[in-house]
């Protein structure tokens, strides 16, 4: 993991894991992508955040099990935490708890969990995908979206919740899953409370995704890479919303063919990272 070196300008790299960096979808991986990967992440000037919806124990495996490079930072829980290493571990950012907290109104994970457990639409998903300020479930697929959404948020609200409801799809399971947030928490912002805090310049700020909960990041201000293998609704949501933001420079959708890879998973966040910062295409060359 490198330090920030005043003399190189430094580049903020947030990539989700899951069908992002992590080839756990149903297509192949390009066998050259994530040594290519680490081989940029080792570059003094890149700084990795990864942002994820897992918990730092899950993040922790995943980085073990798939030879991912050791990050700077780390956002979890669908940016409902945030880590540095320091002192021999990862500490969180208790001012980053402060700062979103306050919309669950001094509740609990569990209080939350014990409100709305006789809906009979939604089942918790386990204890490893939990977070302090994150309720997450999986739905089902027959479930109507909108009237549960209706249901959720009464329910939230009249215990003092002010949550945010973000949905993905586990393409491996068939399965809908639903995280409950503090509404001021989501991946988008806990990127932006990040570059603040350190000053990354926001042309040096890139975010790799895949998914639904990130769409926010998809669609905003800040330079985006939606991987190939995103399933297509995201990929048409990613780029509605780019179009409504009048931002259609901020995304990037990986097409494959870039040093002869297909754009999946870490392929397509190196193509990506190539576009908008040409320079980097030299740091992800392997050693012979």
């Amino acid at each position: 993991m490198h330090k920030p070196d005043a003399e190189i300008q430094p580049l903020l790299l947030c990539c989700d894991l899951d069908r992002t960096l992590i080839p756990n979808g149903s297509q192949a991986e390009s066998p050259e992508a994530r040594p290519r990967f680490r081989q940029l992440c080792s570059h003094p000037a890149v700084h990795l955040a990864m942002v994820t919806g897992r918990h730092l124990d899950l993040i922790h495996e995943a980085i073990k099990h798939w030879q991912l490079p050791t990050p700077n930072f780390i956002i979890g829980d669908v940016g409902t935490s945030i880590y540095t290493f320091a002192e021999g571990e990862w500490q969180p950012w208790t001012h980053w708890a402060a700062e979103i907290g306050p919309d669950w109104g001094g509740m609990t994970h569990g209080d939350i969990a014990e409100e709305l457990a006789d809906i009979p639409a939604i089942t918790l998903q386990p204890t490893a995908q939990q977070g302090v300020f994150k309720v997450s479930y999986q739905v089902g697929l027959d479930a109507d979206r909108e009237a549960l959404e209706t249901e959720l948020q009464h329910r939230l609200w009249g215990i003092g919740v002010n949550a945010r409801l973000i949905w993905s799809v586990d393409e491996l399971a068939n399965a809908r899953l639903l995280d409950i947030l503090p509404n001021s928490a989501s991946k988008l912002h806990a990127v932006e409370f990040l570059g603040q805090q350190y000053s990354y310049p926001t042309e040096r700020t890139v975010f790799a995704g895949d998914s639904g909960n990130d769409l926010e990041v998809l669609g905003s201000h800040i330079h985006a890479i939606l991987v190939a293998n995103a399933h297509p609704e995201v990929q048409e949501e990613a780029l509605r919303l780019a179009t409504a933001s009048d931002l259609p420079d901020a995304l990037y959708i990986a097409k494959g063919g870039f040093l002869s890879m297909n754009g999946y998973y870490a392929a397509g966040v190196l193509e990506g990272l190539a576009h908008y910062i040409p320079e980097t295409a030299g740091w992800m060359a392997l050693s012979d």
